[in-house]
């Protein structure tokens, strides 16, 4: 279904920006992916030498960040397609053909590191996580047969989680945005905002009293996490104003961050945090980073199983804590560059923001 040209204009920013084509997007979804990464390669390891890593990182916060991301550019991808077919084929695109990749070869290749023959390999567990990992649906069976069962943790890929929030979210946007051209931008925002927010205190509350990590597994799903994607999309949708008020938005948002310090302000941490990524992705321009390629998706859905993969080996103990970081670092690195460039970018338009970031020398926004 076309998407009329005056229902756009209704909802996008008042005018176009420069900021929207020279920004720092690509650089802070490397960061936040490498963050991740760093985070999980201490957790998963248990060295003690890296445990400065979780004392100066934290990979819940470069999740949330990823969302509001998400939030501000997914809005624009959507309000630039020319019709919802458009818009479904760029997100496939964009975000299928490497996740396929990932699933399908560790679901063969991990057979190598099993204690299993393949006879009892190839199960019915394995059907049911090839199965349920290409669906999104990981927590169904997050492990394969005799695969990591020494590791610390055994699941092959514990960081696809919030893939399938992100399709959540990308599937949300049409409806929301109906929802704008109903009733306006700001209130449907802040309405989704705040049932967000509500429903993260409610499991809160029900995981302190019962106990029970349930509450807390299910207080991260989508209604949770929504906040930030609608904080982006706030971000998105209010840009205009952002550009002439940035230095008030970012200072109330610091004053939200200190005054949190002494009493409760968990309601503004979604804004709060939209408010930093955005200042720091449109304010401070730092160059066009993309022009390399987008390494950060291939960063983020790679790291887990290699890591896995080198603790498996035993190679390392604590005294090597150091080595097995760099290598972590630098073979995620390159298969992420490798599943960029093989992959990923095989399956864009020609005239995607991503070809034409790494085409030019003139950064884009790329949704």
């Amino acid at each position: 279904m076309a998407i009329s040209t005056s229902l756009r204009t209704t909802s996008a920013p008042c005018s176009p920006s420069t900021r929207l084509t020279k920004n720092n997007f690509d650089l802070l979804r490397l960061l936040f992916a490498g963050v991740v990464c760093l985070v999980h390669a201490y957790e998963l390891s248990g060295f003690h030498q890296l445990s400065a890593i979780a004392s100066m990182l934290s990979s819940a916060i470069a999740v949330k960040a990823f969302f509001v991301v998400s939030g501000f550019l997914i809005f624009m991808s959507y309000e630039r397609s020319a019709s919802l077919g458009s818009y479904a084929s760029k997100r496939i695109r964009r975000i299928y053909p490497a996740y396929f990749v990932v699933i399908v070869l560790c679901a063969f290749g991990l057979l190598i590191v099993s204690s299993k023959i393949p006879v009892d390999f190839f199960s019915t567990s394995w059907i049911r996580y090839l199965v349920a990992n290409l669906a999104f649906l990981n927590f169904i069976q997050p492990t394969l047969p005799g695969v990591f069962e020494a590791n610390k943790l055994a699941a092959v890929n514990g960081a696809l989680w919030t893939l399938k929030i992100e399709v959540m979210f990308y599937l949300t946007v049409p409806l929301i945005v109906l929802m704008f051209r109903r009733f306006s931008h700001f209130p449907v925002l802040v309405f989704l905002y705040g049932a967000s927010v509500t429903y993260s205190w409610l499991m809160s509350m029900l995981a302190e009293r019962s106990g029970s990590g349930l509450y807390i597994e299910l207080g991260r799903q989508l209604p949770g996490q929504l906040s930030y994607f609608i904080a982006g999309a706030f971000f998105y949708y209010f840009l205009h104003i952002f550009e002439r008020k940035a230095a008030y938005f970012i200072s109330f948002a610091i004053a939200l961050l200190l005054a949190g310090k002494f009493i409760p302000l968990a309601v503004f941490d979604p804004f709060i945090l939209a408010t930093i990524v955005t200042f720091l992705a449109l304010v401070p321009y730092l160059g066009n980073f993309g022009k390399y390629g987008d390494f950060s998706y291939g960063v983020y859905i790679l790291h887990f199983p290699i890591i896995q993969i080198l603790l498996h080996t035993t190679w390392f103990s604590n005294e090597e804590a150091w080595l097995f970081l760099v290598c972590v670092i630098v073979i995620t690195l390159g298969f992420g560059i490798l599943m960029w460039h093989l992959v990923e970018k095989q399956f864009l338009y020609r005239n995607s923001h991503y070809i034409a970031s790494s085409a030019t020398e003139t950064p884009i926004a790329k949704p």
